[in-house]
C-alpha cells in the first residue's frame, strides 16, 4: 500500500480523549487498565491512523501567512466538495449554492429541528440510536420516538416501514432523522430500502435529516447511496449532513457541511443556524477539507476501506470461532462493531457491567452499548492497525469471554 496503516501511533499527550481521557477510579470517565496492560483505544469513534499527508500540507502552507482574520470560504472549498460528491457518490447537479458550512453534523441536526419543529414535538429515529442524537435532541427538549431496526433471517438489520408509518402518525411527527450508513449498526442501506423509507416520509409530509457522515467508509462489496439521490421528492425534502472528520480523522479541527437542494428548506435551516453567531468556519478546517479532498485523498480512502474491511473480517471471524453467545450483524460500512452479549451473559451468569469492566481492566477500551438503546450491547472501534485489533481480541479471549472448563 502507498500509505501507512500498520504503524502503532502514540497518541499520549497529544490531546486524544481516546487514550488520555481516562481516570484513576472510573468516576466521570472510564478507568485506566490494570497495571501491566496498555490501552487499546476502541471506544471513541476516531481513528488511530495518521491522516492523508495533504491535509497537513494544506494547513502548514496556510499557517505560513501570519494573519488569521475574518474570511469568506474559498471557491476552491466548494469545488472540492462538488468534485468529491460527484466522483465518490455519483451526485449530479450539485452547486455551491446547495452547500453550507456546519460546525458539526449534530449542530446541523439541531438547526434543522429548530427550523421545522418546536421543543416538545416528536422526532422519529431508528434504534439502536447514535448517542449524539439522543443527547442533543433530548437536551433541546424534543421528544424522541424510536422505530427499532429488526434483524432478518440472515441477521441483517432492516427498517420496519409499517412501524415507522404508525409511529409518525400516532405522534404527529414532521421531522425524522435518518442515519445513512447507520451508526451503530453499520448498515449500508440499499437503494430500494431508502426509496421505501422516503415513501413513508413523503406520505406523512416529513422533513428528513440524513446523517451521511460515514458515507465514505464503505466496506468492500457495498456501495453508498445518498438519500437525496433516490427520487426528486427525496432531493427536495432532505437535509443531508456530511463531513471529512470521520473519513480523515479530523474531528478535532471541527467542520462539517450540509447539502440542501430545496431553497425553502435551505433558507429556514440557514436562518436557524445563524442565530447563535457561532456556526462559523475555522480557516484551518477549510484548508483541511481542501487538503483531504485532493487526488491523494481519494487514494488514501480507498486504501483505508480495504484495511477496515480486513479488520472487520478478522474480528467477525474471531468472534464466531471463539465467543459463542456473542452475536453481531456483520457491518457493511463504518469502522464500528456492535456486539450483542445477551446470550453469553445469561449463559455465564454475568452482567454487561462485569463484561465491560473485564475488558477495560485488560486495556480493551470499548464502549457501553446501553446508551444506544441496546441492553447488552458493546460498540467496538476497529480503526486501528491490525496488530492492535488482534491483540485486543486475544485479550478478550484470555480474560473476558472465558469458557468454563
Amino acid at each position: 500500500m502507498k500509505y501507512d496503516f500498520t504503524t502503532i501511533m502514540d497518541r499520549h499527550g497529544m490531546d486524544a480523549i481516546a487514550v488520555d481521557g481516562l481516570s484513576e477510579d472510573g468516576q466521570g470517565s472510564p478507568a485506566k487498565p490494570k497495571e501491566g496492560f496498555d490501552i487499546i483505544p476502541m471506544w471513541v469513534a476516531d481513528m488511530n491512523f495518521a491522516t492523508v499527508p495533504t491535509v497537513q500540507e494544506a494547513i502548514a502552507e496556510r499557517v505560513k501567512h501570519p494573519a488569521f482574520g475574518y474570511f469568506d470560504p474559498r471557491e476552491e472549498y466548494f469545488q472540492e466538495i462538488i468534485d468529491w460528491q460527484t466522483k465518490r457518490n455519483g451526485v449530479e447537479g450539485l452547486t455551491a449554492e446547495a452547500i453550507g458550512y456546519e460546525n458539526g453534523v449534530l449542530g446541523g441536526v439541531l438547526s434543522t429541528l429548530q427550523a421545522f419543529a418546536s421543543p416538545g414535538d416528536a422526532v422519529l429515529l431508528h434504534s439502536p440510536t447514535y448517542i449524539g442524537f439522543t443527547g442533543c435532541i433530548g437536551n433541546y427538549g424534543y421528544k424522541m420516538v424510536h422505530s427499532p431496526l429488526k434483524k432478518d433471517a440472515e441477521g441483517i438489520w432492516r427498517m420496519d416501514y409499517e412501524d415507522m408509518d404508525a409511529k409518525i402518525k400516532e405522534h404527529h411527527i414532521h421531522v425524522a432523522v435518518f442515519c445513512n450508513p447507520h451508526n451503530p449498526c453499520g448498515r449500508v442501506w440499499e437503494r430500494w430500502e431508502i426509496e421505501k423509507a422516503m415513501e413513508v416520509y413523503k406520505a406523512n409530509d416529513c422533513v428528513v435529516i440524513s446523517d451521511e457522515i460515514w458515507s465514505d467508509l464503505i466496506l468492500e462489496g457495498y456501495h453508498h447511496t445518498p438519500a437525496q439521490s433516490v427520487s426528486e421528492d427525496a432531493r427536495n425534502r432532505t437535509v443531508a449532513m456530511y463531513a471529512p472528520s470521520k473519513t480523515f480523522n479530523l474531528a478535532g479541527l471541527v467542520g462539517s457541511y450540509h447539502i440542501i437542494y430545496n431553497s425553502y428548506l435551505r433558507d429556514r435551516v440557514m436562518a436557524a443556524s445563524s442565530k447563535s453567531h457561532y456556526n462559523a468556519m475555522n480557516v484551518l478546517s477549510m484548508y483541511a477539507l481542501i487538503g483531504a479532498y485532493k487526488p491523494e485523498g481519494y487514494e488514501w480512502v480507498d486504501e483505508l476501506c480495504r484495511v477496515l474491511s480486513g479488520n472487520v473480517s478478522y474480528a467477525c471471524d474471531f468472534i464466531k470461532e471463539h465467543f459463542p453467545g456473542v452475536t453481531l450483524s456483520r457491518p457493511q460500512g463504518t469502522y464500528m462493531l456492535f456486539l450483542d452479549c445477551e446470550e453469553w451473559c445469561k449463559t455465564h451468569g454475568k452482567t454487561i457491567d462485569e463484561v465491560l469492566k473485564a475488558g477495560w481492566d485488560v486495556g480493551v477500551a470499548w464502549q457501553d452499548g446501553r446508551p444506544f438503546f441496546a441492553p447488552y450491547g458493546i460498540r467496538v472501534n476497529l480503526a486501528l492497525p491490525l496488530s492492535r485489533v488482534q491483540e485486543a481480541f486475544e485479550r478478550l479471549k484470555k480474560y473476558v469471554f472465558v469458557e468454563e472448563k
